[in-house]
């Protein structure tokens, strides 16, 4: 299949509890992303980094009252809504936009760019639901909110730069979860959201339950989001994540996972990957630019790399 994917870094850590993710950008691309898109097939066009203050000069409790306890809200708000019109952009191209993270509250702006003129559905592959909303959140990270704000849960229904009408409950999958707080499981089972935990994984095979997670996202909609977090992946695969939780999939599950993506993509008449982002590696707690490596090879796949 003929594609261009531009990149476009996103290297924000306002949304994490630990500094560093706002690196991986630059650790990804150091990785070798382009040439193994090239390998694939892709044109790889790259168009930098948005411009991100630094964290350590802002206030995460500047923001009033009203926004809950989400840190750094109005910080967030002003990267996703600059990212979204990146991304927006580049779809009116006719080119498909690859967002490299920083922390995953960045996927409020790729969704949200996707979504402005198409029904979108999403993949995603994450240990974590990323479905507390301000008023809900243990730690106030709005790493751990993405999704809620997409689908205007909580005081994200009040924030239109945040939500995105048409991502919709019932077109988004999760693969993979593994480390859901309380109030996130009442969430997910009082939603239309379909989840596969890695208990699923275990007892049916990865390849079964991508395909079904992307029977889910593209049934009604006009392509899919596929949202990479690497702590999805084992931590001894992946070391170099903020919040690494134990039992994730292993190194060929993972290339299954996005091989799958990419063949389902190939199949259809016209690509069903309509944009996608990849975060939460953090190169100073990595092994050797090990996670970063493997982010440009896992990414290459869902793109259509293969050993044949």
């Amino acid at each position: 299949m003929d594609r261009t994917v531009r990149l476009i870094g996103a290297p924000m850590d306002f949304g994490a509890n630990r500094r560093g993710v706002d690196m991986g950008p630059s650790a990804i691309r150091y990785a070798g992303l382009g040439d193994e898109l090239e390998d694939a097939g892709v044109t790889c066009l790259d168009s930098g980094d948005l411009l991100v203050p630094r964290a350590e000069e802002r206030d995460p409790d500047a923001n009033p009252p009203r926004r809950g306890e989400a840190k750094f809200l109005l910080e967030v708000e002003d990267v996703c809504s600059r990212l979204a019109d990146q991304v927006a952009e580049t779809l009116a191209e006719g080119t498909t936009p690859l967002v490299l993270g920083g922390d995953h509250s960045i996927a409020i702006g790729t969704m949200g760019g996707s979504a402005r003129d198409a029904d979108l559905g999403v993949i995603w592959f994450d240990a974590h639901a990323d479905i507390n909303t301000p008023e809900t959140s243990p730690s106030g990270n709005v790493h751990g909110m993405p999704l809620a704000a997409v689908l205007g849960h909580g005081l994200f229904g009040e924030l239109p730069w945040a939500n995105a009408p048409r991502v919709r409950e019932e077109s988004v999958a999760y693969v993979g979860l593994r480390s859901i707080d309380e109030r996130e499981r009442d969430a997910i089972r009082d939603s239309e959201m379909t989840a596969f935990t890695m208990s699923d994984i275990d007892e049916r095979g990865i390849t079964d339950v991508v395909e079904d997670a992307l029977a889910v996202a593209t049934d009604g909609t006009d392509g899919v989001h596929v949202s990479l977090d690497l702590d999805w992946l084992d931590p001894k695969t992946a070391p170099g994540v903020g919040t690494p939780v134990r039992g994730g999939v292993t190194y060929r599950e993972a290339h299954s996972a996005l091989e799958t993506v990419s063949v389902r993509d190939e199949a259809e008449d016209g690509a069903i990957v309509r944009s996608m982002d990849v975060v939460e590696v953090n190169p100073i707690l990595d092994e050797h630019n090990e996670t970063a490596t493997l982010a440009t090879e896992l990414t290459a796949s869902a793109f259509g790399k293969r050993i044949l």
